[in-house]
């Protein structure tokens, strides 16, 4: 059945309130048990990882706070209000997150997620507060009125094709952490410990070969490498700063700070932000393919590269534009900036905002060899794993799209899972591959990747 029920969001399980364990009692803390809280990532379904731990002493003195596996979590405050999350395993929230421990003799776990993630903005409405900082407190959140399915075998349906996105998506999400681990590793080897195949494939340093002392980075480099600055590779930018109120002409998706923390390697061109701009600016700020984004505040020295943007995409005034004179030093040079991120983020200034100017950045140094074979070879070892990592980001891109067009549909009875007539037919092959794939797709591609990472570990 597809029947439809109103019930107050109280019924769908025990409504519990976080708590966070005294800073008196450090020994509260520590490896064991995740301690949820609004600045851990919630743009994700299960979280296996958060920023802070509590100890098995913490949760005991916390037990009836301790959330079973397949709590669902909604943050309750602020920003971050309304965003949902699941957690793999028994943790702690602190006291902005209300959790559900569901029902299940009622409700599925699944279901009662991507229930609360179609009524998100039901969850912002009924906050109160000022709009800079919204807070749902549990008397209000237990009170929210919702339509949900009354079969649970309906509802483990719905959820099943939800979840079975998801899980692609994270599949995906894994790989490509893998790759990028993989494309690291070889960078480090050729880069930083110089033990990249020499003219008879085996390790150069640590097979002998010839090292030079460098003064200026006060270290040993091969023989025949040159030390330079970036200042004199390339050509730092500030971004662009606009003036809502009196715009221009040209619609342009702006990349900005969020869009940069929300990556890791490239930049996802989904949810930027538009402006308009007049042509002038837009020529002025646009990226283009060879493009290297450097946050310049918020996560200052955040170092992203450019995939498949439209046309006029700009960079905000707090990002700067690396545009290298020899393009095909791009991917060695992306590298150093990611590998010194750190170094960066903890050597900038600014007394309110730390941030990263033009001055530090066209002082870093680099060591690179002066052969083009060598950045050739590089390349090409590292280039295939990119277009992957792009290929994976589209085809999540377009999953997500699917998760978000059925989500509401599903929940609210405009589409049954046992009707798939009801589905689109573009949309309907994709559900049919990803239901087929799912099982062995994390195994077999995760595994070739393993397989790849273990020769250069």
């Amino acid at each position: 059945m597809n029947e439809l029920i109103d019930i107050e969001l109280a019924e769908l399980g025990e409504t519990i309130t976080g708590k966070t364990p005294s800073s008196k009692n450090p020994e509260d803390f520590g490896f064991g048990y995740m301690f949820v809280t609004p600045s851990d990532n919630w743009d994700i379904k299960l979280i296996e990882r958060t920023e802070r731990y509590v100890s098995q002493l913490g949760i005991d003195k916390l037990s009836k706070k301790a959330l079973p596996p397949k709590s669902v979590m909604v943050s309750c405050i602020g920003s971050a209000m309304g965003k949902i999350l699941m957690n793999s395993q028994k943790c702690l929230t602190n006291q902005q997150i209300n959790s559900i421990v569901v029902d299940d003799k009622k409700y599925d776990a699944d279901y009662v997620y991507y229930l609360l993630v179609n009524n998100y903005k039901a969850l912002r409405t009924a906050a109160t507060g000022s709009t800079s900082l919204p807070l749902l407190n549990k008397t209000d959140f237990d009170a929210l009125k919702l339509k949900v399915h009354r079969e649970k075998t309906t509802q483990k349906q719905i959820a099943k094709v939800l979840s079975d996105l998801d899980a692609k998506i994270e599949v995906n999400n894994k790989i490509n952490q893998e790759l990028e681990a993989l494309a690291k590793t070889i960078y480090d080897y050729w880069f930083v410990q110089f033990d990249f195949p020499d003219q008879n494939g085996k390790p150069y340093k640590s097979s002998g070969g010839k090292m030079v002392y460098n003064e200026e980075l006060k270290r040993e480099i091969p023989e025949g490498w040159e030390v330079k600055r970036l200042g004199d590779l390339g050509n730092f930018k500030n971004g662009v700063n606009y003036d809502p109120s009196n715009p221009g002409e040209i619609a342009c998706p702006i990349i900005n700070v969020r869009n940069i923390s929300a990556s890791s390697y490239f930049l996802k061109n989904e949810d930027l932000d538009i402006i308009y701009l007049n042509d002038s600016d837009v020529r002025k700020y646009s990226v283009h393919e060879d493009s290297i984004i450097i946050a310049r505040s918020g996560i200052p020295g955040a170092t992203r590269l450019i995939a498949d943007f439209q046309e006029n995409t700009l960079y905000c005034g707090f990002a700067i534009h690396y545009q290298l004179d020899n393009v095909d030093i791009k991917l060695p040079v992306f590298f150093y900036l990611k590998s010194i991120e750190r170094v960066i983020k903890e050597g900038s200034g600014g007394t309110i905002l730390k941030n990263v100017n033009q001055a530090t950045l066209n002082g870093l140094k680099i060591a690179l060899p002066s052969s083009n074979n060598f950045i050739e070879s590089f390349n090409k070892r590292i280039s295939p794993m990119f277009m992957k990592i792009n290929l994976i980001q589209k085809e999540n891109q377009k999953l997500a799209a699917l998760r978000d067009w059925l989500l509401p549909m599903l929940m609210n009875g405009q589409v049954t899972v046992s009707s798939p007539e009801e589905v689109r037919d573009q949309d309907k092959e994709i559900l049919n591959q990803v239901q087929d794939d799912n099982k062995q797709v994390q195994d077999d591609s995760l595994g070739r990747v393993a397989e790849e990472v273990e020769k250069y570990s």
